[in-house]
């Protein structure tokens, strides 16, 4: 299909593939589907050659699979915004997709069978709904001030803001108002109900201005109290802090006098959790490369002289260790924690490994390369955190 980018074509689709788009082939060639479900026949236009494969997105469904429903986000889809690309699929089919996705890649990239493809779910967080789960968001603007998200892979903007991610009434008047150009628009809405936006400079270097609320958001877990930057990292999911808080708890099987690592920490959400395992007599080091997810942390955790928190890579601060762990617990970026992290948690020799991925390729390999250090996995769960889009959280335990 050399020089056949936007050419229409009639094809089935197969499996769903990691990244949102479901499989199908063409004159002997995979074609990479977008908006389709697996076993549907649709029309397609063609938006990329890769030489190997090619891209392409629905332009008509002429056989629909029975899990197809309505779209669930109003903005979403091919001539839409790029937030929800599953919301056309029927919510328990989107976490049985999500969950085969998750087993393939584990397989192909991680050498590891988790369940056959055919029996892989992910969990639904909290009560499952679909919609208004999210609290925190981040619109650009367009030179002419107006906020928006981003097209598919796309520097343009969509303006209409009634995405079904999010929690009711979250960008009440954003779109009338008119923004500084070619700035990033920040949105939370905290656990006690407060709206904030804190504009940032996406050029010219302009520092950060809060235009409602405040510049910290409000966060309670596990009785704790946070207030983290807008800006900053939290979980966008309403009810995912607290679960996976617990399901740390539950899995690092920490003891009084223990330690623990927190790695990728952010504003110490883990931290606090395994504080309270290993008490007074042991110690907690998490570590992240963020200032403000560090100040956020110390104030947080002030009151646990057992914890240290330290802004530095984590490949250096694992480099810099004397003092062995008896768990470690990494929620690394989309990357993944890759090949000299995990490298340097097997030379230390931590023998038990909370891992948690927000991107299922990226995940697998961070398994594959403990498991080829000799860790065993013990646990595995995969999490619908990201309700209407093609997104997972995937949580390991590792031992050896």
């Amino acid at each position: 299909m050399s020089g056949a980018s936007q050419a229409e074509l009639i094809l089935t689709t197969t499996a769903a593939a990691n990244g949102g788009s479901c499989v199908a082939r063409h004159d002997g060639r995979v074609v990479f589907v977008r908006y389709a479900l697996p076993g549907e026949t649709v029309r397609v236009r063609v938006v990329g050659d890769r030489g190997s494969y090619s891209n392409a997105e629905v332009i008509e469904v002429l056989e629909p699979a029975a899990e197809r429903i309505a779209s669930l986000c109003p903005i979403a889809g091919v001539d839409g915004a790029g937030c929800c690309d599953l919301a056309f699929a029927e919510p328990a089919a989107a976490r049985r997709i999500k969950g085969a996705v998750v087993a393939n890649q584990l397989a192909r990239l991680g050498n590891y069978v988790w369940r056959d493809e055919c029996d892989a779910i992910a969990d639904p967080v909290g009560d499952g709904s679909p919609t208004g789960w999210r609290t925190r968001v981040r619109l650009d603007t367009s030179a002419d001030g107006r906020a928006g998200f981003h097209r598919y892979h796309s520097a343009e903007l969509v303006h209409r803001l009634d995405c079904a991610q999010l929690s009711e009434g979250m960008l009440d008047g954003v779109a009338g108002t008119r923004w500084p150009p070619d700035c990033a628009v920040h949105v939370a809405v905290d656990d006690e109900g407060e709206r904030h936006i804190v504009l940032a400079g996406a050029r010219g270097g302009r520092r950060t201005e809060v235009a409602e609320g405040g510049y910290e958001a409000v966060q309670h877990v596990g009785g704790r109290t946070w207030r983290v930057p807008v800006t900053a990292f939290w979980q966008a999911h309403r009810d995912a802090p607290a679960l996976y808080s617990r399901l740390v708890t539950q899995w690092a099987r920490l003891e009084p006098g223990m330690t623990a690592w927190d790695l990728y920490g952010g504003a110490g959400l883990f931290a606090a959790a395994l504080a309270l395992q290993v008490g007074d007599t042991g110690r907690v080091l998490t570590v992240d490369t963020s200032r403000g997810a560090s100040r956020s942390a110390r104030a947080a955790l002030g009151d646990l002289d057992w914890v240290s928190v330290l802004t530095d890579s984590v490949r250096r601060a694992l480099a810099g260790q004397r003092r062995r762990a008896d768990v470690a617990v990494l929620d690394p970026p989309r990357t993944g924690a890759g090949r000299e992290v995990v490298d340097l948690l097997a030379a230390a020799e931590v023998p038990r490994i909370v891992h948690i991925g927000c991107e299922a390729a990226s995940f697998a390999r961070d398994i594959g390369l403990y498991r080829k250090h000799g860790y065993a996995v013990e646990e595995l769960r995969v999490f619908d955190s990201f309700p209407l889009t093609h997104h997972v959280e995937c949580v390991a335990v590792l031992t050896r």
